[in-house]
């Protein structure tokens, strides 16, 4: 679990600067050479200057530890969000060159604080308390479906654009700063902090006007019903925000600073709901409880809150079906997360008693995700031969969250050798479709470590780093494999001559996004 931090002197330092539109050379935050915003910004960032910005800040984001690669909740909003995605399509938000040049990516992260947020070039960050205190898909959807539409409206963009040049560079050089100095050592708190520097730009320079508050709630209210999600999601989700903030305002929603709920807002939203007429039961309650349990785990792992988590296995047993099992799920996460395995699996067995209280829709789902659940719990304990029979059970899928959690059995003690090679490679078969996808590389890194492959290891650890955009990170890895390499006996000549190719590669990469960058500017020595 990252550390948390006061943020308070750097949120001070960041207001200060961005107020009195100090020079990026006046921060006392490491100096980084930015890439440039083009010759004007009086008019919108052009759409490749926009990406290039997400893209920088992505890269230094993703190595974060609060950065949270969970396959079942990574899984989850993705469901959320490609039907959100394609509706917005259909409508005409998205156009072919706005959907090519963006990156469309969503973020989980791990923080109690309730918030979400879009980035430039099409990246959005779902905080896991915002998961966590929602009680129905469709309330999670309508911030997605908000946030999304802000960035198909071009809402920061338009923000930036109509700051001017030098006050555009000084809030995305202070962001940026700030970034480069969490990864340094020289600040303390990591996204908490980014997110800090983030409100406090938003409110002196970026905050979004109520005009565009009002047409991302238009556009996301159309979106929602669009993708084939209760409207009304929006609604409540504004009055469980209200009435949150109001009775325990203690900072817990930033979410609130970055996007005002105004009474216009929220009337409006209502009036909406009154003119689209009646609507269907609300669908995916029992997915959607597992999945905000899960939120609650994750998205804070100290010992003496996942001790109180796991008390949950004995609350209140008159409460119905949905709260029973989200409480067992939480409890037995918990549990498994402390390494209690026995009790993990009490609560998980427990929760499958309320299967026939639910949807018949929804039973087989909730019944997979709780033998996937007693599966993760066994591999946390080291036994893998318990948790590879266990996912033996489910139906064969082609699904990322079911390959990861093999790979997640295969590397726990007591798994048998023929699963390793097993997914090995099926883990080789879903890189060569998604090569992108850090996750997977890292599994597949432990695995050929314990195959005692350690040039593959390297090869696969230095994919972690370049799927996350930490070219640098990436080109040191392979290196260090290649020297590696030289004194090893035996040393296998094709892995040897994938390292130097890739290592080439990814140098050629870098090269041409410095000469991007900073075009008057000589590449640094090693480049």
């Amino acid at each position: 679990m990252p550390r948390r931090f006061p943020l308070r002197p750097l949120v001070a330092l960041t207001l200060a600067l961005s107020a009195a539109g100090a020079p990026l050379a006046q921060s006392p935050a490491p100096a980084i050479n930015l890439p440039t915003l083009g010759d004007s910004v009086s008019e919108v960032v052009p759409l490749g200057e926009e990406r290039r910005y997400g893209d920088w800040i992505m890269s230094q984001v993703r190595s974060d530890p609060a950065v949270l690669d969970d396959p079942l909740l990574q899984a989850y909003v993705e469901s959320l969000w490609q039907p959100l995605m394609r509706a917005s399509r259909a409508q005409g938000h998205i156009s072919e060159e706005l959907g090519e040049r963006f990156a469309w990516e969503t973020l989980l992260i791990r923080e109690r604080a309730i918030n979400a947020s879009a980035w430039p070039g099409g990246y959005f960050m779902f905080n896991l308390g915002l998961i966590a205190m929602t009680a129905q898909r469709d309330e999670l959807a309508s911030v997605m479906a908000h946030e999304l539409s802000h960035v198909t409206q071009r809402h920061i963009a338009r923000g930036v654009a109509g700051e001017g040049k030098n006050t555009a560079i000084n809030i995305l050089g202070l962001l940026l700063g700030v970034l480069a100095a969490s990864a340094t050592g020289s600040v303390d708190g990591g996204i908490g902090v980014i997110y800090a520097a983030q409100a406090a730009a938003q409110q002196q320079q970026l905050r979004f006007s109520r005009d565009m508050e009002r047409e991302a709630d238009r556009v996301g209210h159309a979106v929602l019903a669009e993708a084939g999600f209760q409207p009304s999601g929006m609604v409540r989700m504004f009055e469980r925000l209200d009435l949150a903030n109001r009775l325990m305002d203690s900072g817990a929603f930033p979410y609130l600073r970055s996007h005002p709920l105004t009474s216009e807002r929220i009337g409006e939203s209502r009036q909406r709901i009154s003119l689209a007429g009646t609507e269907l039961p609300p669908a995916g309650l029992a997915l959607h409880s597992l999945m905000a349990a899960r939120s609650r785990v994750l998205m804070d792992e100290r010992a003496e809150t996942l001790g109180t988590l796991v008390g949950l296995d004995a609350g209140a047993r008159d409460a119905g079906a949905l709260p029973q099992l989200a409480a067992r799920y939480t409890a037995a996460l918990a549990a498994y997360k402390l390494r209690q395995r026995e009790r993990g699996d009490a609560a998980a067995l427990a929760a499958r008693r309320y299967l026939n209280d639910l949807p018949e829709t929804e039973r087989a789902e909730v019944d997979q995700l709780l033998t996937l659940l007693r599966a993760e719990g066994a591999a946390l304990a080291g036994d893998g031969a318990s948790a590879q029979a266990l996912l033996g059970e489910l139906p064969a899928q082609a699904e990322r969250a079911l390959l990861l959690a093999h790979a997640q059995a295969a590397a726990a003690p007591g798994a048998p050798l023929r699963d390793r090679f097993r997914v090995l490679e099926a883990l080789q078969t879903h890189l060569a479709l998604q090569p992108r996808d850090a996750g997977a590389w890292l599994r597949s890194a432990r695995l050929w470590e314990l195959q005692g492959q350690p040039l593959r290891a390297m090869r696969a650890q230095a994919e972690v780093h370049a799927a996350r955009g930490d070219l640098r990170g990436a080109i040191d890895r392979l290196r260090a494999g290649l020297r590696q390499a030289r004194g090893l006996k035996g040393a296998d000549q094709i892995d040897v001559a994938v390292l130097d190719a890739r290592l080439r590669t990814l140098l050629t990469e870098r090269r041409a996004m410095f000469r991007e960058m900073y075009p008057n500017a000589e590449l640094p020595p090693g480049e």
